[in-house]
């Protein structure tokens, strides 16, 4: 039956759902235990946990999701070790969540921002708990009981609510159940009034009389702004009355002419009165979607799997008896899990997920999985070199198979070059050894330009659940957990991708890969000559969730640079592969080249991957100066991590700048930095604050690193200047002045950065301190590979050429 319904069970995963009511995650610091991702017991009770079998079936998916043991041990070990953005985004992700209301009325300890939860979920939206509204008022100061009275205080209620006409409403209704009396008197309501004001603070409202009263109020706010309103129903906190949880008991809301045209949601399915709210569903309204997430992320990503093995075990009965069509529930899918909350809510969410797409036009379905099966799925790594290479899966092999299992491949993989596909001397890496190459299915993308296939980026692990020490991914992983634990401060970076395009000439029989076009930086005929592509560049990045800030043509003869917004660092070293995988690929579809390599043409400009980074903490960009410490626009912090990136630059190089070829491209006064130093938009510097639109002049919310190109493995570049960062920041390491003009015209004063592989490798097996936060066997490996390069490329120039080919 699986086989027979294979179109039907690939929308249900693929198809991007919005989760209709969540609560905030908490920081992983956080008092609240993860034993309640499991259960909503609490104190003694929750030790009992353990032995449920949701425990154990929940479990077991978590620690597949992890690739770890399923073990409790095991899992809270990989949750600290991988560090909460990581596990968020592998957890939504693999949710495929495109959209969240989130009821932030509910406090947990270290309970992070509503915001935060952007950097995992494109669409963020907020749910007001009205109940927490009225009782945030009665308990404010001000409010001081004595001289309030009920319409004084509705008043103020209502003014509250009418501040929110872009929210969405909500109704606790636990305490006084479910039999609201939407004509309940005025009287009835103050005397309940003054019954809560007469308890002790802070104030919990609790009498029935004045929850129906309010509510009464909040529909008739709902109905005037066109907003839902969401009920709790069914089992809940601990103190209600679970006999009038039923959601019958509303009929007398539902018939009130008044909110004939509100829009009423039942939350949670109604538990335990599930039929109840399945035939309040079928007489009155539709179905959608909601996981409750709450506090761990991992509550998002059970909630979702559940929700999507349910609805496909119903449908696909459901066309076995003959009562759907497969395209009918197709289309039910699109429904519930996506199409009536859009619609409900009003919600602008591109359509699709975040890594694929289904467009739906009237009532006909146009899902890709529906009119193309998928063929090949590519595994994804990028090497020591910085080239990007896959195994590539049958789709079906891959899902029974390699998604849970991975694919085998030789240690010699991290000791290949650019020149050989063989391991370089020195690297301790051969032929001899397996690892596994684990698919990150946070990562999946349908490939914009082949629509039959996928492509998944990969882990290297020894055995399920450990990471291989040569792992690029794992290193970046591995530091960024240093500088959250140490510091409590992430990292965020933006790439701007400079490349050329080149076209075939074939003159006499001889082939020429020549540019594209022949104008200026920033010129509008030169853009123009290239806006087809581009354009397909643009879909094919947006399609990914990969955001595009800016492009234009760049200085180089057919050169052009597409700049793409910051995200967490472990998401945009990921993201750089992926962009550089669509751009290359559209062009060739175009019968083009596209190149990343620093400098093809010795007689032309440089292709950078220059990146801005930024530090936060708590949504807040720490890089930032402000009132109490401002370090020619740094905060304290964000000097000591930059003082840390200036002092390592000659061995972040072998890592940023990689390649024989990148040293051609870092020469004075073509903006690539070849001096050692930094300044303020001083885009000579290699090191440069910037201070972007809507920043006060006198404060700086990131720096570039010019000396970052092509060539380099976005995963390990980083990783190296997260790992320097931190050595400035246990230091408390400062920077020298800034250089506020070309620092060419300071030569004799400042110290050239390395002027070939070779100085920067020097650094590099001298820098102790890289040694010990990167790995010495994968720093022994890394400048085996560039001792290789360098000798190779100094008794083949020629080679260079062919180059264009591989970057």
């Amino acid at each position: 039956m699986e086989a027979k319904y294979a179109a039907l069970r690939r929308a249900v995963e693929e198809t991007a759902a919005v989760d209709a009511h969540a609560h905030n995650l908490v920081a992983a610091a956080s008092s609240f235990p993860f034993l309640r991702c499991f259960s909503e017991a609490d104190g003694d009770a929750l030790a009992f946990a353990p032995h449920s079998l949701s425990f154990k079936r929940s479990l077991k998916d978590i620690a597949e999701l992890y690739n770890c043991e399923a073990s409790l041990d095991k899992v809270e070990e990989f949750r600290k070790a991988q560090g909460l953005p990581y596990i968020s985004s592998k957890c939504f992700q693999a949710a495929n969540i495109s959209a969240i209301l989130m009821d932030d009325g509910i406090e947990f300890d270290r309970m992070l921002e509503l915001e935060s939860h952007k950097d995992f979920v494109p669409t963020v939206g907020r749910v007001l708990r009205i109940e927490w509204l009225a009782e945030t008022i009665i308990n404010d100061d001000l409010f001081s009981g004595s001289s309030w009275t009920l319409d004084s205080f509705a008043e103020t209620f209502l003014s509250k609510l009418k501040s929110y006409p872009s929210e969405f409403l909500l109704i606790a209704a636990y305490r006084s159940g479910l039999d609201i009396d939407p004509s309940v008197s005025k009287t009835d309501a103050e005397d309940g009034l003054r019954k809560e004001l007469a308890g002790r603070r802070p104030f919990r409202i609790t009498n029935k009389s004045l929850i129906d009263y309010l509510f009464t109020c909040s529909l008739e706010i709902a109905v005037m702004f066109h907003l839902p309103m969401q009920i709790h129903t069914g089992f809940g906190d601990k103190d209600l009355d679970l006999r009038k949880c039923n959601p019958l008991h509303l009929r007398s809301v539902l018939e009130d002419e008044r909110f004939a045209k509100c829009q009423l949601v039942l939350l949670h399915a109604s538990y335990p009165f599930s039929k109840e709210a399945s035939y309040l569903a079928s007489v009155y309204s539709q179905v959608m979607f909601s996981t409750d997430g709450y506090a761990f992320p991992e509550t998002y990503y059970l909630g979702a799997r559940r929700a999507r093995d349910v609805v496909y075990r119903v449908l696909s009965a459901a066309c076995e008896d003959g009562d759907l069509s497969i395209h009918e529930a197709i289309d039910a899918i699109e429904d519930i899990f996506r199409r009536n909350a859009l619609d409900l809510y009003k919600l602008n969410v591109a359509n699709g997920s975040i890594h694929q797409k289904t467009m739906i036009t009237d009532s006909t379905i146009s899902t890709s999985c529906v009119e193309q099966e998928v063929l090949f799925v590519r595994i994804v790594w990028n090497d020591a070199s910085g080239q990007h290479r896959c195994r590539v899966v049958p789709a079906g092999r891959f899902y029974e198979i390699a998604k849970n299992k991975g694919v085998g491949l030789t240690f010699a993989s991290m000791g290949m070059t650019s020149f050989c596909d063989g391991p370089a001397d020195g690297t301790n890496l051969t032929g001899v050894g397996e690892i596994r190459l684990m698919p990150d299915m946070s990562t999946i993308l349908r490939l914009p330009w082949s629509r039959r296939e996928e492509m998944v980026m990969a882990d290297m692990q020894i055995r399920p659940g450990e990471a291989w020490e040569y792992c690029p991914r794992y290193a970046l992983r591995k530091v960024t957990k240093v500088l959250l634990d140490e510091f409590n401060v992430t990292m965020k970076a933006g790439f701007e991708n400079e490349f050329y395009i080149r076209r075939k000439l074939v003159s006499e029989g001889r082939e020429r890969w020549v540019p594209y076009d022949n104008s200026s930086y920033c010129s509008t005929s030169s853009f123009d000559s290239a806006s087809s592509i581009l354009q397909e560049v643009y879909s094919s990045l947006e399609e990914a969730d990969i955001v595009v800030e800016q492009l234009h043509a760049e200085a180089g003869k057919g050169q052009f640079e597409v700049a793409l917004k910051y995200v967490l660092c472990t998401l945009a070293a990921d993201n750089l592969i992926y962009a550089r995988e669509i751009i290359k690929s559209v062009a060739r579809k175009h019968e083009l080249i596209a190149t990343f390599l620093p400098k093809p043409d010795l007689n032309d400009i440089g292709s950078g991957s220059h990146v801005h980074l930024s530090l936060w903490k708590n949504d807040q960009n720490v890089f930032m100066g402000s009132n109490e410490y401002n370090y020619y626009g740094m905060s304290n912090v964000g000097e000591q991590f930059l003082a840390g990136v200036y002092h390592h630059l000659p061995s972040i190089l072998a890592f940023t700048a990689p390649h024989p070829n990148s040293y051609d491209r870092i020469q004075p006064n073509t903006w690539s930095g070849a001096y050692l130093c930094w300044g303020k938009e001083n885009r000579e510097a290699p090191l440069r604050t910037a201070c972007p639109p809507g920043v006060p002049l006198d404060m700086v919310s990131n720096f570039e690193i010019k000396s970052f190109d092509g060539c380099a493995n976005p995963h390990l570049g980083l990783a190296v200047i997260v790992a320097a960062g931190i050595d400035g920041l246990r230091r408390g390491l400062k920077l020298p002045e800034p250089i506020e003009s070309n620092p060419a015209d300071y030569a004799s004063k400042l110290k050239r950065l390395p002027q070939d592989l070779l100085e920067s490798v020097e650094s590099l097996a001298a820098d102790k301190t890289l040694h010990e936060l990167i790995g010495d066997k994968l720093i022994t490996a890394i400048i085996a590979v560039r001792k290789a390069e360098i000798d190779h490329y100094s008794k083949n120039p020629g080679a260079f050429g062919d180059l264009i080919h591989r970057y």
